[in-house]
């Protein structure tokens, strides 16, 4: 019988599949856990399902001991674990792929709606009591229809992105290491470098992953590419942007709006993009529907019951 470490309680069937399998299966509450408590609560687990603001690193791995054989993250983005240190000590790591691709996409054009036609704006001003009829030139926002958006990053979320874009007929460049000729056939997107993208783009959105490579891809000098009068979505990570140089350009007038579903310093909101108007602000909701989180923690289990049955992961991230 193995030791199966919950980190925080998730909804869904996941959580049962785990405790049917007669395994010993540890619960915990309903936040996740720091640094320090993970070292506490580590020692003697085969397996972790860990959250993505959990610190899986190396002490906390060389805390759990040696019999640990598979860290499963409850997100698709692994860069709250090292990686390397689970390699070297023959631990499996898995994630939970794919099943929330549409909600992220959705979460990605919602924002985009929003910042582009300013939803937020308009909600609190139809709430305030100012409205006082219609008027030609309140809350003008911005057209999307048969604008250049450019997806920075060619997975799936970024790929569900851009088959949304042709229900506005728009042009569509695509940010990878490769060209993909399935986007160029199937989606009529262009590759285009980072720089020509930020430089031609009406919307900018953000769908790479959060590596040493990724941190701050989009700094003060980039920003400074963009054109005039842009926006920008970030749903990937939030170090990828630096915000004290995003809200530098906002401020600025070079950018006309952004919508953030994830923040560099979660759960911690920039102050001065709390203050602004321009910014449309969600609490890293991207998966946050019933059916996808179901599916997270099923995938989540799958991935320990299948390392503790002697099978790799359904969904692995590093190769042993």
């Amino acid at each position: 019988m193995a030791r199966i470490l919950v980190t925080r309680r998730f909804p869904g069937p996941g959580l049962e599949h785990l405790l049917a399998s007669q395994h010993e299966v540890h619960i915990g509450g309903d936040r996740s856990l720091d640094h320090a408590e993970l070292l506490t609560a580590v020692p003697g687990a085969h397996a972790i399902v860990c959250q993505l603001d959990e610190p899986m690193d190396a002490q906390v791995m060389a805390a759990a001991g040696s019999q640990l054989r598979i860290i499963s993250n409850y997100a698709v983005g692994t860069d709250n674990i090292d990686l390397a240190a689970a390699t070297a000590r023959g631990v499996h790591v898995g994630h939970t792929p794919g099943v929330l691709t549409e909600a992220t996409a959705d979460i990605a054009w919602a924002l985009l709606m929003a910042v582009a036609r300013r939803v937020v704006e308009g909600d609190s001003f139809a709430r305030g009591g100012d409205w006082q009829g219609w008027d030609p030139a309140m809350l003008l926002g911005h057209d999307l229809h048969g604008r250049t958006l450019a997806i920075v990053g060619a997975g799936r979320i970024g790929r569900a992105v851009a088959r949304r874009a042709h229900g506005w007929q728009m042009k569509v460049l695509y940010v990878a290491r490769n060209e993909r000729p399935d986007w160029e056939h199937d989606l009529g997107a262009r590759r285009a470098t980072l720089e020509d993208a930020l430089a031609a783009a009406d919307i900018v959105s953000l769908h790479v992953p959060l590596t040493a490579q990724t941190r701050h891809l989009l700094n003060a000098e980039r920003f400074g590419l963009m054109k005039p009068g842009a926006l920008l979505i970030n749903t990937a990570r939030g170090p990828v942007i630096d915000e004290d140089a995003l809200v530098d350009v906002l401020e600025s007038g070079r950018l006309a709006g952004v919508g953030l579903d994830v923040h560099e310093r979660e759960p911690v909101v920039h102050p001065r993009l709390l203050s602004s108007t321009r910014a449309v602000l969600l609490p890293h909701l991207g998966s946050a529907t019933l059916g996808t989180r179901h599916r997270m923690g099923e995938l989540a289990a799958a991935n320990v019951l299948a390392v503790l049955a002697g099978e790799p992961p359904v969904h692995a991230v590093n190769a042993l």
